[in-house]
């Protein structure tokens, strides 16, 4: 059982709304079974930036977004964004969809569940 502090049973409780299982690091039993670690690690790795966070915030509110609009919006350079939404794309956190000329982008459900982890640990500093 994962044990964060006395309240565990709360910590618990997070990591279940957010769609994650309680993980179990000591159970020589369950040792032997493998665990996709690299899938957690791309979906870690794919919002583990501050560009990219507001990123995702951004297309919560505002979905359907182009990477100029999004550029423009956070007034940031326009190939940073577009490396951002690509490696969030990658971690499966954003769907792009062509139109056009333009390629527009929204959250998938996985970003969503994100997105409510962080508000959560957000509200715990």
């Amino acid at each position: 059982m994962l044990l964060l502090s006395k309240n565990h049973k709360y910590h618990s409780n997070i990591l279940k709304n957010v769609g994650m299982k309680k993980i179990s690091w000591y159970n020589k039993r369950n040792m032997h079974k493998k665990r996709n670690y690299n899938s957690l690690e791309r979906i870690i790795k794919g919002f583990a930036n501050h560009h990219r966070l507001q990123i995702l915030d951004l297309l919560k509110f505002q979905p359907e977004l182009s990477v100029v609009e999004i550029s423009e919006i956070l007034n940031v350079n326009l190939k940073t964004i577009s490396e951002h939404v690509q490696k969030l794309a990658i971690a499966g956190l954003v769907i792009k969809r062509h139109s056009g000329k333009s390629v527009r982008h929204k959250l998938t459900p996985r970003s969503k569940i994100v997105l409510t982890f962080l508000r959560t640990l957000e509200c715990q500093t």
